[in-house]
């Protein structure tokens, strides 16, 4: 765990919402906001209890009778793609990822509806609108990219907008912050493409960690992040530990 420690830290708890990931069940978050030059220790430090940023918000859930969401890490160093990731990066040698500074476009909005619409149109992000998904991207207290997946046309330049992954830069890792992509291209597992490049992001920058947020057991929105192995997860909040699946 990091040496730094949460204290001095204001918090808050939610109220009940619905679960977004298992059904007939409510949903309770503790929070705090980063604000300040002490957002990145203080971001950092919780990291290590299981929050996760939101804009200026780092949240974690404490729902009544449910421990079921996980925070999950893959030891970038250690991970080798399995056959069936080594064949979705080669179906997707056709794509060019880059890295940009965290500024919303509404090229990237509008991809990003579409990804709503199609697989969470009964989600909370479901009616954002151009402003919210402004400030999802750009307010953020601590160091924070977009890297956006395009399509290489015939000529080599750079075509259609296809996925985007919004992330924060740590002092040990990336932390995946929220990903989408275009629902017409299933077949190219675009999700898990995208993980596989912020591994590679993540040894280029010689750090330890990406970050996936929640894994869900037993939620199918969830089960490809257990793909990424070597995994470490948060129990208990006892710090992270590897992760048995059972």
């Amino acid at each position: 765990m990091s040496n730094q420690k949460p204290e001095n830290i204001q918090f808050y708890i939610s109220e009940d919402d619905d679960c977004p990931y298992l059904p007939n069940l409510k949903e309770k978050k503790i929070f705090t906001h980063l604000v300040g030059k002490r957002s990145e220790d203080i971001m950092l430090a919780l990291n290590d209890y299981g929050f996760r940023r939101s804009q200026n918000v780092l949240y974690r859930p404490i729902c009544d009778n449910c421990s079921m969401c996980k925070p999950v890490r893959t030891i970038t160093s250690l991970f080798r793609p399995s056959k069936n990731q080594r064949r979705i990066i080669n179906k997707n040698k056709d794509i060019v990822s880059t890295k940009l500074s965290p500024k919303a476009s509404r090229e990237q909005y509008d991809l990003f509806q579409r990804y709503l619409d199609s697989r969470h149109l009964d989600g909370n992000m479901s009616d954002m609108s151009y402003e919210d998904y402004e400030l999802m991207v750009e307010d953020s207290p601590v160091s924070s990219m977009i890297v956006e997946y395009r399509l290489q046309k015939n000529d080599g330049t750079n075509g259609a907008l296809i996925g985007v992954v919004l992330s924060d830069i740590l002092r040990n890792g990336i932390s995946m912050v929220y990903s989408f992509f275009d629902p017409d291209l299933q077949s190219r597992s675009l999700g898990k493409f995208m993980v596989i490049d912020n591994i590679k992001r993540v040894n280029m920058l010689k750090l330890e960690y990406l970050y996936l947020g929640y894994w869900v057991k037993g939620s199918k929105k969830m089960d490809y992040k257990i793909e990424f192995e070597p995994l470490e997860i948060v129990e208990n909040q006892n710090g992270w530990e590897s992760l048995v699946i059972t």
